[in-house]
């Protein structure tokens, strides 16, 4: 398994190594030996599972606040994603910016989230499962987000405001600026 730093620093894409034979294939998608040696210290405690049925289909960005802060471990099981991760951490270098990357099902890749980010993802076929591990549990009053189409932050998503499928829930999350300081950096 390698792991290395995305573009936000403490964000991680994790590339396990998978094992063929006639029969199939093997992936080792998680280990927790290998995430301490790389300095990850998130103790996941529920799994979670999306399945999008249409193509340009948004999901985010969201996130928890403290006490249920959440990080994330997500994989595409099937189809493939957009992922997107914004750093919300007040007074890190990286605030308000994000990083994106590809997952699909055909290379294995996962991408770690820490908290103090926010997550979204836009579906890039269709009927696709996302499965994320996340290291706290659901509370439905520390459930937040920023839009996903938010303009100071400026990502360039692969479908148009009118295109893209996005619930009510998430079309009407604030924007960033109006959003309470949830996390500080340090």
């Amino acid at each position: 398994m390698r792991i290395t730093q995305a573009t936000l620093p403490g964000v991680l894409l994790i590339q396990p190594e998978r094992f063929e034979d006639p029969r199939g294939y093997f992936v080792e998608t998680y280990n927790r030996q290998t995430f301490a040696a790389a300095r990850v210290d998130a103790a996941f405690v529920q799994d979670n599972q999306s399945l999008s049925r249409r193509r340009g289909t948004i999901r985010g960005l969201h996130f928890q606040s403290t006490p249920f802060a959440q990080a994330k471990l997500v994989r595409v099981l099937r189809g493939m994603i957009l992922d997107v991760v914004v750093d919300i951490r007040h007074g890190s270098p990286g605030f308000c910016q994000h990083c994106k990357i590809e997952l699909s099902e055909g290379d294995d890749t996962a991408l770690f989230v820490p908290v103090g980010f926010a997550h979204g993802f836009c579906t890039l076929a269709d009927d696709t499962l996302v499965g994320y591990k996340v290291s706290n549990f659901y509370s439905r009053d520390h459930d937040l987000g920023i839009r996903w189409n938010d303009p100071d932050l400026g990502i360039d998503w692969p479908v148009g405001p009118n295109d893209a499928i996005v619930s009510d829930k998430d079309r009407s999350l604030p924007l960033l600026r109006d959003t309470p300081r949830f996390f500080e950096h340090g």
